[in-house]
């Protein structure tokens, strides 16, 4: 993690640099030059503010999601320009290092000021600008009841982070307009408290499903990135959360399995608690919650971060056809177009959007529904994922 930042730094400063050249070719007033490294002062300044809140004691999460806004549109128009000014650097050095090319620089600026307006996007409009995915899974050993059943999975409202009352109900709506059959949600209903939920309780019990809603906590559920007087506070809060998720219609999931049943056959949903690699708690537990399945039964998993696919289901003794996860929120920021899918969030999670398939199970992580840090999305927008599971020949 330290040599990543710290390559980020570097490439932030380079960019820096070469961005100013660049500005300098088409602007001349001192002042303007000037201002250009107040912005860079400016995050520095946040930093070191947070730095010294953090500190003290104080809760930084909203402060550090302005910072990282800022931030980013600070970084990535730099970041673009980057790859042109270094490639322009190589032709002047074969030239002997005339100076910067006007129209190069000015179209650099100009490619700069586009993706300002995107980020603007992004921050505004983007960050309910909420798409529908859909899969269709086949699998050999699905009971026939359950050809053509479909599945909506939403993940990570962060209600703390919620604002716009009409953009919410717009996803709410979305998800209830794909008449599935059963409704789940994979992990962080809140950032920290569960107060933040208290003002959306009854937007979320709108979401309907006829075979039920059923859900799993998130790490950030568990009330771990905030600070508590006392330990009972802290459990206080987490079973007020559970309280919450019953009165929105959810039957929460902990460590456990209960039976989908439809027209005299049965499918197993199984529900674990977070369980995260690195510095992420392992509360999640799936040999205690399929511990009264059957080998043969077909399984569906919420579990709300991927890696817990890679490190634990994937060996488990028990087939898992089919996890659901969440978490990642494909970092809210990168590009998805025509088939092509990048973002930050890869060089952390080698499952961070959309489909995986490995040893005959199936993974789907979903984006998000709602944000957190980054007040926005840009490129990689809030989902609501539709997966109908089909019956296939054996």
């Amino acid at each position: 993690m330290a040599k990543r930042l710290l390559f980020i730094f570097m490439v932030f400063i380079l960019g820096d640099i070469y961005f100013f050249q660049a500005f300098t070719t088409v602007f001349h007033t001192p002042f303007l030059h000037n201002a250009y490294w107040c912005i860079d002062l400016l995050l520095l300044i946040g930093v070191a503010t947070l730095i010294f809140l953090q500190r003290q004691g104080k809760d930084i999460q909203r402060q550090a999601g302005d910072l990282i806004t800022f931030f980013l549109i600070v970084f990535i128009p730099k970041l673009v320009a980057l790859p042109i000014l270094l490639t322009e650097d190589l032709l002047r050095m074969a030239q002997g290092f005339p100076p910067r090319n006007i129209y190069l620089s000015e179209f650099v600026l100009i490619c700069a000021a586009l993706i300002v307006l995107v980020i603007a996007f992004g921050l505004t409009r983007g960050r309910h600008y909420y798409r529908v995915r859909k899969e269709i899974l086949s699998f050999p050993d699905l009971p026939d009841a359950f050809d053509g059943f479909k599945i909506t999975q939403i993940s990570d409202i962060h209600s703390g982070s919620l604002s716009n009352v009409d953009g919410v109900r717009k996803g709410i709506a979305l998800a209830n307009a794909q008449n599935s059959d059963l409704l789940l949600f994979t992990g962080d209903l809140v950032n920290n408290k569960a107060a933040e939920m208290e003002a959306w309780i009854s937007d979320f019990t709108l979401l309907k499903a006829p075979f039920g809603k059923f859900s799993v906590l998130g790490n950030h559920d568990y009330g771990d990135y905030t600070r508590w007087d006392n330990a009972e506070l802290k459990a206080s809060n987490l079973d007020r959360l559970k309280e919450i998720h019953q009165e929105m219609g959810f039957k929460l999931l902990l460590n456990e399995s209960i039976k989908i049943q439809n027209k005299g056959a049965s499918i197993a949903l199984i529900g674990v608690e977070n369980w995260g690699k690195g510095g992420f708690h392992q509360y999640g537990d799936l040999g205690k919650a399929t511990s009264a399945l059957p080998a043969e039964s077909f399984k569906i998993l919420m579990s709300h971060d991927p890696s817990h696919w890679d490190r634990v289901t994937l060996t488990h003794d028990q087939h898992v056809h089919l996890t659901l996860a969440g978490h990642t929120h494909g970092m809210q920021f990168g590009i998805e177009l025509f088939g092509f899918k990048w973002s930050p969030i890869q060089y952390f999670y080698e499952q961070w959007a959309g489909l995986y398939q490995k040893q005959g199970k199936y993974l789907y992580v979903n984006r998000g529904f709602g944000y957190h840090g980054l007040k926005g999305r840009i490129g990689v927008w809030p989902e609501i994922t539709v997966i109908t599971l089909k019956k296939s020949v054996s």
